[in-house]
């Protein structure tokens, strides 16, 4: 007997008659299933889509992370859909007649994005007007801005020391661009910079060289591009030969000839121009060279020394300029401001790669953690960095050294040849092993401890350096004393000063820089007690030294 077969008793009693009757039921049959399964994927890509919505006759499916649905439903034919954002929506037919599995694939297609609304990009720099004005005209007419639709860009020109704080309180800044790899290094461990992962940036940085003279042009942390250099720069001195032979010095050749007691015959009219450190990050850069090239102690000798001999300006390109008119015979700079002045002042001006060692740098550029447009921030950024972009260095008021060849095969890179042979020599320029690491560990103390000892008491310190000097030329003293004078003024390791926070005398060492370096960066307070202190012991120091020069010469 079927098994289905179920046999029911019905006892029925209407009026006075009764009744039993018996029935069998057949109970209903399973109903015969199929089995319609595939795989959701990208049509241009071929990568499967997890989340996409399949719908079958109101049953519905999500794909799973490999692009896999399934869904089983009666035989029958049925009209299947496939929905997902971004994608345009997939209809199909399935005749599914049979008890088996019904494989459908299907590639969506992607729907192309609206138009994004007018995106204005905030950009963080230390660069000049001279290069925003040009860069920001060219890049809101090339193709990476209309696919973006940014149609402006906002500048907001902070000195170095200010970043951070500025950063963090916009809230809102995109990009940061220019100011050297140490300023970069600070705000990425302040975790402000977010990884370049866009196509377009990916793309870019194909084409930059990790290394340029055996510098880092690009700053990677497990496996992703943090920053990449725009441009190249070196360090050294652009002099005005016309001046020189006027006073009748000669050409420097190295870093430590700027703290030569040949330059202090002119003062108290100086022929040498440096700038302040707080105010410059590519002074600054050529501190940290002569700290790391001659040591800590003998590094802050030539620093306090060519401070002495010089006039201080409290913007690299004032030191430049002062160059080009011959207000000073020979000034530290940056290679661009080297080659302004040699177009600007041709056979009069040139620029000096010191034999005694420079740096070459990538000047970065980043995307902040702080964007509000990561997209259209990485497309300026890949802008920047092609050939395209490049073409802003080229500008002969600007005169920057590309870090992307290729835009020397453009037409106006081929007019450029000078650049060209400029930049194949920089690459095989005499370079130091220089640590961006031991430059951040004491780069605040450095700039303060600069601003503090040099440029606040500077007058003092150029009319004691100049004093010292004409007693040794007039034969006043001998060359001991005047060596011995000179470490008192100059020796970091000398200079006694009473600590804020312990009130105990200490010394400028490299170990007490580093210790504090932190502190003198985020706390103001502290920051402005220790300038002040340094400053009151520098000029007790100059005072000594007077003292005793007085005391020996009568």
């Amino acid at each position: 007997m079927d098994k289905r077969l179920i046999g029911v008793l019905l006892i029925v009693v209407v009026g006075a008659s009764a009744g039993v009757y018996f029935f069998l039921w057949q109970a209903p049959k399973p109903p015969t299933l199929a089995t319609i399964a595939g795989k959701i994927t990208d049509v241009k890509t071929g990568n499967p889509l997890a989340g996409a919505t399949v719908t079958i006759d109101g049953k519905k499916a999500t794909t799973t992370s490999d692009g896999a649905y399934s869904l089983s439903l009666n035989i029958g034919s049925y009209k299947l859909s496939v929905s997902m954002k971004d994608y345009r929506m997939e209809n199909r037919t399935v005749d599914a007649r049979e008890e088996k599995t019904y494989t459908v694939n299907i590639a969506l297609t992607p729907t192309t994005p609206p138009p994004p609304s007018k995106i204005t990009l905030k950009v963080i720099t230390r660069h000049g007007s001279d290069i925003t004005f040009a860069a920001e005209a060219l890049f809101l007419g090339s193709e990476y801005a209309k696919k973006y639709n940014v149609t402006e860009i906002t500048w907001v020109p902070v000195g170095s020391t200010l970043w951070i704080e500025t950063i963090k309180r916009s809230g809102d800044i995109d990009v940061g661009w220019g100011g050297g790899p140490v300023l970069f290094d600070l705000v990425h461990r302040e975790n402000l910079l977010a990884p370049l992962t866009s196509g377009e940036a990916s793309a870019a940085l194909a084409e930059i060289p990790d290394k340029i003279a055996g510098m880092p042009m690009k700053r990677t942390s497990q496996g992703k591009v943090y920053w990449v250099g725009a441009a190249i720069s070196s360090f050294g001195f652009t002099i005005n030969m016309q001046q020189l032979k006027t006073a009748k010095l000669p050409e420097p050749s190295t870093w430590a000839d700027l703290a030569n007691e040949t330059y202090a015959v002119t003062l108290p009219s100086p022929i040498v121009g440096t700038a302040d450190a707080t105010k410059s990050t590519s002074n600054t850069r050529m501190f940290e060279i002569i700290l790391q090239a001659y040591g800590w102690q003998k590094g802050w000798e030539l620093l306090t020394l060519k401070g002495a001999n010089a006039r201080i300006y409290d913007r690299s390109e004032s030191v430049r300029d002062a160059a080009i008119i011959g207000e000073i015979g020979v000034g530290t700079t940056i290679d661009y401001y080297g080659y302004t002045a040699q177009l600007e002042n041709p056979g009069i001006c040139k620029y000096l790669l010191p034999k005694d060692g420079t740096i070459v740098n990538g000047d970065p550029i980043a995307l902040l953690s702080t964007s509000k447009s990561p997209e259209a921030a990485q497309a300026f950024i890949a802008w920047v960095i092609s050939a395209e972009g490049q073409k802003i260095w080229l500008n002969p008021r600007i005169n920057r050294l590309p870090i992307n060849p290729r835009v020397f095969d453009t037409p106006e890179g081929r007019q450029r040849a000078d650049l060209k042979q400029i930049f194949e020599d920089t690459q095989k320029a005499l370079v130091i092993d220089f640590s961006d690491d031991l430059s951040i560990s004491y780069e605040y103390s450095l700039m303060y401890f600069y601003y503090g000892t040099i440029v606040r008491p500077q007058l003092k310190l150029a009319d004691t350096w100049m004093k010292v000097t004409n007693a040794k030329l007039s034969g006043k003293i001998s060359q001991t004393k005047f060596m011995e004078l000179t470490r008192k003024l100059s020796d970091p390791h000398q200079f006694v000063f009473n600590d804020p926070v312990s009130g105990k005398p200490t010394s400028f060492t490299q170990e007490y820089a580093q210790s504090i370096n932190g502190k003198v960066m985020t706390d103001v307070t502290f920051r402005d007690r220790i300038v002040v202190e340094w400053t009151r012991a520098a000029e007790a120091r100059y005072d000594n030294v007077l003292t005793e020069l007085k005391s020996l010469t009568g």
